[in-house]
């Protein structure tokens, strides 16, 4: 069974003109998380975690995209996600643009 995550609308101000989505918490095993946003969305990540622990997946063939962040638990909770992403976008600007 997918989780389901709750979705409204928010703007990213850098290099995506269309909606994002902030997501309530949804946290799960680090590994259960990852798996899901593989086989589920074909998401990958875009690169390594951020000195925050943060990282962006994104799937280039449905435009689908999620921010993560592992925790010193074991768990990985899900900060936002969306649609329409746009290739080329840089993570650290995208992370900076939800806080």
């Amino acid at each position: 069974m997918k989780p389901v995550f709750s979705i409204s609308a928010v703007l990213i101000a850098i290099g995506l003109s269309a909606p994002a989505a902030a997501a309530d918490t949804v946290c799960m095993p680090s590994g259960e998380m990852k798996a899901s946003l593989i086989d589920w969305y074909g998401e990958r990540p875009v690169s390594e975690p951020s000195e925050n622990r943060e990282q962006l997946w994104v799937s280039e063939q449905t435009g689908t995209w999620t921010l993560i962040k592992a925790l010193a638990d074991g768990n990985a909770c899900v900060l936002a996600q969306g649609e329409d992403w746009m290739a080329g976008a840089n993570q650290d600007e995208l992370i900076a643009a939800l806080d």
